[in-house]
Formats: C-alpha cells, sequence, structure tokens
C-alpha cells in the first residue's frame, strides 16, 4: 500500500511539479491550494507525512503546526518557504517540523527527505516542543543565499543539543554572532552567554581567565576571582580564536571536556562544571596540528560539529539584503532613512571585501552617517572604495574587466592560506566562480533552449544539465526577437 503525501502550497506550478515526482517516486499525493483542507485532512487522521508552505492565502502553516504536532505527533511536517531567512528555519525547528526546504529547492532532496521522514515516523519521537513567539524584525543572522540556508538548517538542528561547536571562517564574517544565535534559540538560553577571544588576553593569563584563580595564586591576586568555565555555568562558552590558545591551556581545556571539571589557578580542589563549549578561529587547525601548534586530542573534542562561515565574496547575493538591514540598524540609532540605489548595489557586489560583512557593515554605517543624500549612489560607494573603474551598466564589463576580477578573486583565496602552502582545490573553485555565469549567460542568450546553449558552449547535452543542476541555475525561457 503506497504512502500518503500531504501536500499543501498556494503556488499551482510546485504543486504540479512536487505531484508529478512524488508519484513517480511511487507515493500517493494529495495536493491544496489552502490550509484549512490541509487541516481537514490531518484532523481525520489521513497523509503519513506532510509537506507544507508558509504564507498561504487562508493563514501562516506556522499557527497551525503546534496543533497538527499536538493531535498527530508522529506525523513528519515538512515545511517549504521563500522567505528563506534564519528566523524561517529557527521558527520550522521551533513549531515540530521535521525538516526545512528554502525555495527554489531540489527535487532530489525533497524525494530524499520525505523517505527518510516516513522511515524515521516508525520510531519513537521525542516530546512536543513549545511554540516559539513570533519573531521580532531583529535577525540575529541576514542573507537568503545558498549558502546561508545551509548553515540556519544546520543551526536549527543543533538547537536543542549541547554538542560542542567548531565555527571557522575568516576575520569578520560572524562567528559570535552564530554562536549567540546557537546560545540565544538553544535550550540554555536562559543561562549565560560569556565569550572570551584568545588573542586578546596576553597568553600568561589566559588559565586564570578561563579557570579563576584563588587569593595569592600569584603576584597581585590578593583576592579570589570567578573565570569564564563559572560565569558561564550552565548557559554557553564562546572560546573566539581557539587557535590562539597556549599549549598549557589547551591541555587544561582538553581535561574540562574529557571530566567535565576543573581546577581553578591556584586551587586544589575540582570544580565540576556545565557548560555548552563553542568555539571559533579563522586560523587552520588541522595545519597547526601538524605544527605541533595545537593538540589534536584537542581539536577533535572541538570540533564536534563543524560550521564554516562563508566569505562575503561567496554570497554576494546577500549584499543587498545585509546593506538594508545595516541600514536599518543606522536608522533606530538616530541616523536619516536612507537607501542605496541598485547600481550601487551591484557595484558592492562585484567588490572582493576582503573584511568580509564586517567592512560591508562599517561601510553602510559610514555611508548612513557621512552623505545627506536621500539615496545612495554608485559614485558614493565608488569613492568609498575606492574603485578606480565601474561597468557603466550590467553585464557592460570586457575582457579585461573579467581578467581583473578572477585576478582578484584568485589574489584573494591565496591570501586565505599560509604564505608557500598552495591553496587545496584552487583551480576547481576559480572554475566553479567562472562557469556558472558562463552557463546562465549562454541558456538566457539562447532563449532557455538547452540544446542550442550545448552547442554553443561546446558541451554534451547531459554534461549542461549536470552542470545547471550542480550551480542550481534557474532557466527562463522566453522568445527571442529577430
Amino acid at each position: 500500500m503506497s504512502r500518503v503525501v500531504l501536500l499543501a502550497d498556494d503556488d499551482a506550478a510546485i504543486r504540479m511539479v512536487l505531484n508529478q515526482a512524488l508519484t513517480r517516486a511511487g507515493y500517493e499525493v494529495r495536493p491544496t491550494g489552502n490550509i484549512s483542507t490541509m487541516w481537514n485532512w490531518v484532523s481525520r487522521g489521513e497523509g503519513d507525512v506532510l509537506i507544507t508552505d508558509v504564507a498561504m492565502p487562508d493563514g501562516n502553516a506556522f499557527e497551525v503546526m503546534p496543533k497538527i504536532k499536538k493531535l498527530r505527533p508522529d506525523l513528519p511536517m515538512i515545511v517549504m518557504s521563500a522567505q528563506n531567512t534564519f528566523m524561517t528555519a529557527i521558527r520550522a525547528s521551533e513549531v515540530g517540523a521535521y525538516e526545512y526546504l528554502p525555495k527554489p529547492f531540489d527535487i532530489t532532496e525533497v524525494l530524499s527527505v520525505v523517505a527518510r521522514a516516513l522511515a524515521d515516523a516508525k520510531k519513537p519521537t521525542n516530546a512536543e516542543r513549545k511554540a516559539a513567539e513570533e519573531p521580532g524584525e531583529t535577525m540575529p543572522l541576514v542573507g537568503r543565499s545558498t549558502a546561508m540556508q545551509d548553515i540556519y538548517r544546520a543551526l536549527a538542528r543543533l538547537m536543542q543539543t549541547d554538542l560542542t561547536v567548531m565555527i571557522t571562517g575568516e576575520s569578520g564574517t560572524g562567528k559570535e554572532l552564530v554562536a549567540r544565535a546557537l546560545h540565544d534559540f538553544g535550550k540554555r538560553r536562559n543561562g549565560p552567554f560569556v565569550a572570551i577571544n584568545m588573542a586578546a588576553i596576553p597568553r600568561d593569563l589566559i588559565e586564570a581567565e578561563l579557570f579563576g584563580h584563588e587569593k595569592g595564586a600569584f603576584t597581585g591576586a590578593n583576592t579570589r576571582s570567578s573565570g569564564r568555565f563559572e560565569q558561564a555555568e550552565g548557559g554557553t562558552l564562546f572560546l573566539d580564536e581557539i587557535g590562539d590558545m597556549p599549549m598549557d591551556a589547551q591541555t587544561r581545556l582538553l581535561r574540562v571536556l574529557q571530566e567535565g571539571e576543573y581546577t581553578m589557578v591556584g586551587g586544589r580542589s575540582s570544580i565540576k562544571t556545565n557548560v555548552r563549549i563553542v568555539a571559533a578561529t579563522h586560523r587552520d587547525l588541522s595545519q597547526m596540528i601538524r605544527q605541533g601548534l595545537f593538540r589534536e586530542d584537542l581539536y577533535y573534542r572541538l570540533n564536534v560539529v563543524p560550521i564554516r562561515l562563508p566569505p562575503l565574496r561567496e554570497r554576494v547575493d546577500d549584499v543587498g539584503d545585509l546593506a538594508a538591514h545595516f541600514l536599518r540598524v543606522a536608522q533606530r540609532e538616530g541616523e536619516p532613512v536612507k537607501t542605496i540605489s541598485a547600481d550601487a548595489i551591484r557595484l558592492m557586489q562585484n567588490y572582493s571585501w576582503p573584511g568580509n560583512v564586517r567592512e560591508l557593515e562599517n561601510l553602510v554605517r559610514r555611508l548612513s552617517a557621512l552623505y545627506a543624500d536621500e539615496s545612495i549612489s554608485a559614485e558614493i560607494v565608488q569613492n568609498e572604495l575606492n574603485i578606480t573603474e565601474r561597468p557603466s551598466s550590467p553585464g557592460a564589463a570586457g575582457p579585461m574587466d573579467v581578467s581583473m576580477a578572477v585576478e582578484t578573486h584568485v589574489g584573494q583565496l591565496l591570501r586565505e592560506y599560509e604564505p608557500g602552502l598552495p591553496p587545496p582545490g584552487l583551480y576547481q573553485r576559480v572554475i566553479d566562480k567562472v562557469e556558472a555565469p558562463l552557463i546562465a549567460m549562454a541558456l538566457n542568450a539562447c532563449g532557455g533552449n538547452q540544446i542550442k546553449a550545448a552547442d554553443l558552449l561546446g558541451l554534451n547535452r547531459n554534461t549542461l544539465r549536470k552542470k545547471i543542476r550542480t550551480h542550481s541555475i534557474e532557466i527562463v525561457k522566453h522568445s527571442r526577437r529577430n
């Protein structure tokens, strides 16, 4: 007997595509474009798995999902949404969704999630999670790019765990923001969030800062002082720039992670600790291990769940959302209402952002404070970023512009690594950056016709299809004028 999939989405095209794919996979599909019909099915005990959009003509799925979870706790709910923000992923997790899939989605992934949900439905379910309040306008993380969607989904799965997390990424990518999000939306949200930056503390004081010290433990220790572990009890301890921790402190930290207890500097008795550890670094810890600068056993204790934050140049689609967010922040702090022109945003998307999101934030705050213009123009952005030349319109870049852009990108990749060490996979990373827009432009030039585009590019049609899927390229079919 085939399993029944309840499908709720107000977009007829999406219903048709998913209906066909799920039917071919052997499922019985019941599609609807509204919440009321979906609820009627669910309340009558129909369906083995539910796939639903969030925003529907007759309501919001997040409002009815807690009732579904209470009525039928064993029914897996898969949420799809074009409102693909961090808060959407978190909200989906909080109301009991089995999985969150941002739109546009991959059909293969949808089928995989449905199969996994049906298999897991046979297992004992967790207790119902309490539905959270509606999220406010303040977003802890901003961005709708594919790279950020992967991070949102990973964070949503980690919220109700105490697993140790290692966040890696270049300076300015927002590692502390991710750590705070893990705390603020996790089960330790009512406990303290304590951060310590290893690079900002003298190396001989790090152990005392972490574990505290007894009176008389060293010269100047006139009173007992609590450490960050004690201050973070019951909450989250964020160890920023963990790669700058000296070896002696690494050894003591390893003991804490292994045994769940520590000893204050100058102390004799062990102290039990109950904190969640989130670590972060911009360094290559694997290389530091080879150089004898970081303990391999500590690395594996910290790197239970790795999260890599992409540099801004790998998520340029988020530049517009980030710039608008920082403008709103400036406005809340008293700056006048301003906007950034579309031409300026395109210029910012072509910039390499060596300082990542932090550099973008500084730029937007500077633009908001120093310029009287209500709309920030491309010329203003060009001057602030010291860009010497700018294409007059989108797509107007010539061969020299393309060459310079590739050279800039490769140079940035090389700067991520220690001198003399070649970055692994550099060739493919550069090819991927060039290949996606090339294929998209060829498809556009051929009116979306894949056969013509394959001939134009000199590729086999099956190869082109595979690359379209790999790069998630949207095909827009249109007629061409002669």
